[in-house]
């Protein structure tokens, strides 16, 4: 038996991707995590700088939202809502990795504290098993979509000071065929790093 198939049969109930990765003692466990959560949140900095303005709207189509629910799903709840955190505590800061290199808060302001949210969410969702079929995934993608909406789009309203109808007008119609498109890659490529690693839905 290898290495590689002895630890996939010995991983347990609630795991998600990055608890594959080896920590052979407690302060290793919290290095490992630390790296984790800066990691992500430095990736969901680098994918905000692939933003297209949409005519019309305050709202870029970015690779945020992808990166904020890989993020969430590969790390899991706590991780995932920790290093999204980072990443709106430092953009506040001033860290420009907002999208196209903005920091602070502003229309879409709301929409990253939907990140926050929505990486807890598929996060919790992964440790039950929901990346590891590409149906399941589908659902907490989509789950995890609905959550940042839900955030975003008041939030906009609020700070545009127009009615829910206009902003959803504005800032969630305009990009949901760009979110099933980001929902389909996500649930390629999730369910195939579970089969990479050996491990059946």
């Amino acid at each position: 038996m290898s290495l590689a198939t002895a630890a996939v049969r010995t991983v347990r109930p609630g795991t998600v991707l990055a608890d594959l990765l080896p920590a052979s003692t407690r302060a290793r466990g919290h290095a490992r995590d630390l790296a984790l959560v800066l990691g992500g949140a430095a990736f969901t900095g680098l994918a905000a700088q692939f933003a297209v303005p949409v005519p019309g709207s305050p709202v870029p189509v970015t690779g945020q939202t992808l990166a904020a629910l890989l993020v969430g799903t590969a790390l899991g709840a706590r991780r995932g809502a920790a290093s999204l955190a980072l990443y709106l505590l430092a953009g506040l800061a001033g860290l420009p990795w907002f999208a196209q290199g903005s920091s602070g808060s502003g229309a879409t302001f709301g929409y990253i504290i939907g990140f926050v949210v929505a990486a807890a969410l598929v996060g919790e969702l992964a440790r039950r098993g929901a990346d590891r079929s590409p149906l399941r995934t589908a659902g907490a993608m989509v789950l995890g979509n609905l959550a940042i909406y839900a955030v975003g789009v008041p939030c906009l309203a609020a700070s545009l000071h127009v009615s829910l109808g206009t902003a959803a007008s504005l800032g969630l119609y305009p990009y949901l065929i760009g979110d099933a498109l980001k929902v389909a890659l996500a649930t390629g490529l999730l369910p195939a790093a579970w089969k990479l690693v050996g491990r059946k839905a």
